[in-house]
């Protein structure tokens, strides 16, 4: 039988503001879409991302019925198996837009990358969870976790996939702020970071890479090519002003200047039809599960259940802050979808894994004891 405290500690705000901000999210997308939706009701992404979306709905509940401590033990599984489809996705995998990033199953296109995210902070949680009881993680854990993080992140930027490997290193990097790191060890990361720029920007980067990094400071300089998202994107935030076009109403999106309008810059539709306020309503609530996720990781009863929660917010805030700050201009375009609302099966999926885990450590809560 199902213990009754399970259901006595189930946090129902994170709940709560996961349905609220994928709803907003199929609206947007509605309206994203809708000139696609009047073609062919019945056959389309938005009906693709419905699909997603139950499936998602059954990950969570997945997420929830397993008891998150046996995971710590499949947790390297996990990790070298994502791994492995991320080996196989280079050399099998499908090519799009010149980016290979996906394997397709069944029709459907899945994305390694997002799914390395949850297993990459399952094994950092499980690796910093066995240390001793010592103010801050020691140099042989903190260079442990580089080799965890390194294979992955490679891998990810030969695909290419710039966004999701910036998204690994601050989600690795943000677990171990949060769990301390001495003052040594931080100046040496900023420095080593400062001495990488000049071999990472000439030998690292594509060109085309370094033109998205050159129109954050000056779109204007190539307004029909690498300046073009970010200038149209800007617009349609802009045109929304105070309490937006409304529903289905904006002109950027409808009269196809937006690109990209259900992946990487739904924000922009959502800020064109709802303006100012509109967009104030969906930061906040991002924002408010991000506390709510964050007041979890607090009240953890166990190591691991704390780091895997710390880990699995990060995902979600870097990714809310890289997806608004690229369409504000204030961040280059590098792709990154905005959680739960931009259109992407296995973002969403990994998403809603990443939410049952966290409302999984939430409802064990009363079942573990500090070590």
């Amino acid at each position: 039988m199902m213990d009754r405290r399970l259901v006595e500690y189930f946090d129902w705000s994170v709940v709560f503001l996961f349905f609220a901000i994928s709803c907003l999210g199929l609206a947007s997308l509605y309206s994203a879409l809708y000139t696609q939706i009047q073609v062919n009701p019945s056959r389309n992404l938005f009906v693709k991302q419905l699909i997603w979306f139950g499936l998602g709905c059954l990950v969570f509940i997945s997420a929830l019925l397993v008891d998150y401590q046996k995971l710590k033990k499949l947790t390297p599984w996990l990790y070298l198996g994502t791994l492995a489809a991320l080996a196989v996705v280079l050399l099998v995998g499908e090519g799009i837009k010149g980016s290979r990033r996906w394997l397709t199953i069944a029709g459907f296109n899945l994305q390694p990358s997002e799914f390395m995210k949850l297993a990459l902070v399952l094994q950092l949680a499980r690796t910093f969870s066995a240390q001793d009881i010592e103010p801050y993680p020691s140099l042989k854990q903190l260079l442990r976790a580089v080799g965890l993080v390194l294979p992955p992140a490679l891998l990810i930027v030969v695909e290419p996939d710039l966004g999701t490997t910036l998204c690994l290193l601050a989600v690795a990097f943000t677990m171990v702020f949060v769990l301390g790191i001495r003052w040594r060890y931080l100046i040496a990361v900023a420095l080593a970071g400062v001495l990488s720029v000049y071999p990472l920007w000439h030998y690292g980067l594509k060109e085309y890479q370094k033109d998205r990094i050159r129109t954050v400071l000056a779109p204007e300089r190539d307004p029909m090519g690498t300046g073009y998202h970010t200038i149209q994107s800007k617009v349609a935030v802009g045109s929304g002003m105070l309490w937006g076009k409304g529903f289905l109403k904006g002109t950027q999106n409808k009269l196809g200047f937006l690109p990209e309008k259900h992946t990487d810059f739904i924000f922009s539709v959502w800020a064109e039809e709802w303006g100012f306020w509109g967009c104030c309503v969906m930061i906040g609530l991002v924002f408010l599960l991000i506390c709510a996720a964050f007041r979890v990781a607090v009240r953890a009863r166990d190591r691991f259940g704390m780091i895997v929660v710390v880990g699995l917010t990060a995902l979600i805030m870097w990714q809310a802050l890289f997806n608004i700050g690229m369409v504000i201009g204030l961040l280059p375009v590098v792709g990154i979808p905005l959680p739960f609302v931009s259109y992407g099966g296995s973002s969403l999926l990994s998403l809603c894994a990443a939410v049952g885990l966290i409302e999984n450590v939430a409802m064990r809560r009363y079942a573990y004891r500090p070590k």
